[in-house]
């Protein structure tokens, strides 16, 4: 019997309760009581979350011994409410009161990597939606776009900065750190 994410769906209503109903081969995210479909990750995908994890680790280890850096976990970005549940690619949270079984609070920075079928996701409602949980930095690593888009949150607006795939990019969080993407892409 073929399992689709359109018997559970009910636009707009769903919960944080339908989320964890929902069988576990279905990959989705819940945002804002809707379901959205998560590509699977490509090879590709795979391999610049995994460079880029340990680039960053290495990093936060030796410099924010506070921060941990995790990738693909149940991230409830609004604590008080039951419909937005996603799932980053990469993310640093620095504060370790809203680490449990799943993240509880906005991480400090996300990274997602965009896929070719569900770009507009990253590029669209996350956006938004990160902005709204108060993400002080999200970066959207686009492979068929050769470009990384760094999205910094100072203050009440998040400033854009665009970059290639061989650029050496600067992290807004840890002051003086950069990734070279010539090494990772």
């Amino acid at each position: 019997m073929d399992i689709r994410l359109e018997d559970y769906i009910e636009k707009g209503s769903n919960t944080e309760a339908d989320y964890y109903a929902l069988p576990d081969d279905l990959r989705v995210e819940l945002i804002d009581g809707v379901f959205y479909d998560m590509a699977s990750p490509t090879v590709e995908h795979q391999r610049l979350i995994g460079e880029l994890l340990v680039a960053i680790r290495s990093h936060i280890r030796e410099e924010k011994k506070n921060c941990e850096v995790l990738f693909d976990v149940d991230t409830k970005l609004f604590p008080d409410k039951e419909d937005t549940i996603v799932r980053p690619d990469l993310f640093v949270v620095c504060n370790p009161e809203i680490i449990d079984k799943r993240i509880n609070g906005a991480p400090d920075w996300i990274i997602e990597v965009a896929s070719p079928g569900n770009s507009n996701n990253d590029y669209l409602r996350k956006l938004s939606l990160y902005k709204r949980a108060g993400v002080k930095e999200y970066w959207i690593v686009d492979p068929m776009e050769q470009k990384v888009l760094t999205y910094w949150l100072p203050d009440e607006d998040f400033h854009l900065k665009v970059h290639t795939l061989t650029d050496i990019v600067p992290v807004g969080l840890c002051e003086g750190f950069t990734i070279d993407f010539s090494q990772i892409a």
